[in-house]
């Protein structure tokens, strides 16, 4: 909860902006970006994978067992990332998937924020949309304004993740952010924190106390919906 309340004004600002503006809606979101970035810690993918790891998490389509033996995480050797993500997010599957077009582009856009944005044509779908240039400086990707930002537009936006919050289909959301199922576990667990407590309410209470004082209090009550 930390992150959110440090963050309160600008969670309170994506909420509005892309109508993540119902308890349930909330608590998928914060769900799935709790899980994506270790419990919002995490802002850029870690690729620190053994062998095995590799093999498992990516298979064949992506990376060779040779790839995986000679870049892999072993007792004797660590993980080469960059290597890692140029394989398993480049080539003709990086290309069709990510939009990963230049050698390079699978680690210069490998995982980052909140919703672990990936590949270049996520990166420039959130720059036309944004005017953030994620392309020329990816690391803005990390910083945690922007993260929040994307994580709601890729939400709303890229994926149009409302509607099927608002089923409580917590398996189809997960495919949409994660590929697949990974951890699902996890993120049934955090659903069912988020959906237990008032986040809405927490926040709209400590943004209340950092503007009371401010002059222009009023304008940030009506743009954040702090009063109802």
């Amino acid at each position: 909860m930390e992150f959110l309340l440090t963050n309160s004004i600008t969670f309170l600002s994506i909420f509005n902006k892309y109508a993540i503006n119902t308890p349930r809606r909330i608590a998928h979101f914060l769900a799935q970006l709790h899980e994506e970035s270790g419990g919002f810690i995490k802002f850029n993918e870690s690729l620190n994978y053994s062998p095995q790891g590799l093999m498992k998490t990516f298979g064949t389509n992506q990376i060779s067992v040779a790839q995986a033996n000679l870049y892999g995480r072993t007792a004797k050797q660590k993980a080469n990332q960059q290597a890692i993500a140029n394989i398993v997010y480049g080539g003709n599957w990086g290309k069709i998937n990510l939009g990963n077009i230049q050698v390079g582009d699978g680690w210069r856009f490998r995982g980052r924020g909140l919703i672990q944005l990936t590949g270049r044509a996520n990166y420039q779908a959130y720059k036309d949309y944004s005017g953030h240039d994620v392309i020329a400086n990816p690391d803005l990707a990390s910083r945690p304004d922007i993260a929040i930002d994307i994580a709601g537009w890729f939400w709303s936006v890229r994926f149009k993740l409302n509607p099927i919050a608002d089923t409580n289909n917590i398996n189809s959301i997960t495919k949409k952010i994660n590929g697949g199922l990974t951890n699902l576990d996890e993120r049934v667990k955090q659903l069912n924190h988020y959906i237990t407590i008032d986040t809405l309410g927490i926040l709209k209470k400590k943004v209340k106390t950092k503007l009371l004082l401010n002059p222009y209090y009023n304008f940030w009550s009506r743009f954040l919906h702090l009063d109802y």
